[in-house]
């Protein structure tokens, strides 16, 4: 049926209803129209129009069916539609319009990769341009060789490791993934380089250098839009350029020798100091002994004088006494006199006896 304005107010979705106006189309019309298009095309009656149907509504079914897939843990799914990303999906089971229309991706986003600069190992570029499987080692002086701060020439060789972080922006913002990545490392390791001492680089400086080489190289790979996600930077070599090297080995003994030439003069020095030391603190320990030991003996003679003394105050003859006997004893210790008392009687006349003779033979019996 026909559109007929509502209301009799001559007005539809298409304008005024009146007869100089535009007409509203006939929407059966056209499926009348259509329906007699498609039994142009189709022969026979309408049993086989039926099945027809039905198979093409099965082949459609599982066309549809086929644009579901599954993403794997260490996968991401991009999705693709008439060739434009679209989405970017995680794991799991995922829909996308199948093929010739819908697209997807499925890069391993888990899978560390690695890119050398300085050197190249396996597959390896003849002169012809064709590839071949080697398990030599290719030095690369034009990406190895690099500028110091101090003005030194020094061979340069590491490995950057890296993993998919964003597999759409992987897959089309970046054309060649594996020259981005060793160009951006190459320009940072240069830069770092060329900030620091050749010494500093070859010995302490290292991990520093493979740390800051890992923020520098991350960060231009993110100005990129590139999705990698560098892991780790690995310094392989890290010496002069080999043309120099038989010199820089000779210097580098020199320098051994003269610092094991100042290790023995410490060595020798602090044995000599802790030997004075030990002679000094053994003097010390022996003036401290000898003072300790007066101090002691002066104590127990002022202890025996006061212990004297008081005695003395409770008996002064008995004291005065026995201080005369003690002095004269100490005196006379020595002497080879003999005191014989006047009144042990007699004529006064003291008899002659050997005593120095007698004292001597006594000695020597008692010997």
């Amino acid at each position: 049926m026909a559109w007929t304005p509502q209301g009799g107010s001559g007005q539809g979705p298409w304008g005024s209803g009146s007869a100089g106006g535009p007409r509203p189309p006939d929407i059966e019309e056209m499926l009348r129209r259509g329906q007699d298009r498609f039994k142009s095309f189709v022969p026979g009656g309408g049993g086989r129009k039926r099945g027809l149907i039905l198979v093409v509504m099965v082949v459609v079914g599982f066309w549809l069916a086929s644009g579901f897939y599954r993403v794997q843990p260490e996968e991401q799914g991009v999705a693709l539609i008439f060739g434009k990303w679209v989405a970017t999906t995680d794991p799991g089971l995922r829909y996308n319009l199948p093929a010739p229309i819908g697209t997807v991706y499925k890069p391993k986003v888990t899978r560390e990769n690695l890119t050398n600069v300085g050197f190249r190992t396996g597959l390896q570029a003849t002169q012809g341009g064709a590839k071949r499987r080697s398990d030599s080692r290719l030095d690369v002086s034009e990406e190895s060789l690099m500028l110091t701060g101090d003005e030194n020439i020094i061979d340069v060789q590491f490995v950057t490791f890296w993993v998919i972080k964003n597999a759409g922006e992987f897959l089309f913002h970046i054309r060649n993934p594996t020259r981005t990545v060793k160009d951006a490392s190459e320009s940072a390791m240069r830069e770092l380089i060329g900030k620091s001492g050749f010494e500093f680089v070859r010995t302490k400086g290292r991990v520093r250098v493979q740390d800051e080489a890992k923020i520098l190289i991350q960060s231009i790979l993110d100005d990129y839009g590139s999705g990698i996600l560098v892991t780790r930077v690995q310094l392989q070599k890290i010496d002069p350029p080999g043309r120099v090297l038989d010199s820089f080995r000779d210097v580098q003994a020199a320098r051994a020798d003269k610092e094991r030439a100042v290790n023995e003069a410490h060595a020798y020095r602090n044995e000599v100091v802790q030997r004075a030391e030990g002679e000094a603190q053994k003097i010390v320990k022996e003036a401290e002994g000898y003072k300790e030991q007066k101090i002691a003996i002066a104590i127990g003679e002022s202890q025996r004088f006061l212990s004297v003394y008081k005695e003395y105050l409770r008996d002064k003859d008995v004291t005065k006494r026995r201080l005369y006997l003690e002095t004269m004893k100490s005196v006379m210790r020595g002497m080879d006199k003999v005191l014989i008392d006047d009144q042990a009687g007699g004529s006064g006349v003291v008899p002659y006896l050997p005593l120095r003779e007698l004292g001597k033979s006594g000695g020597e019996a008692s010997k």
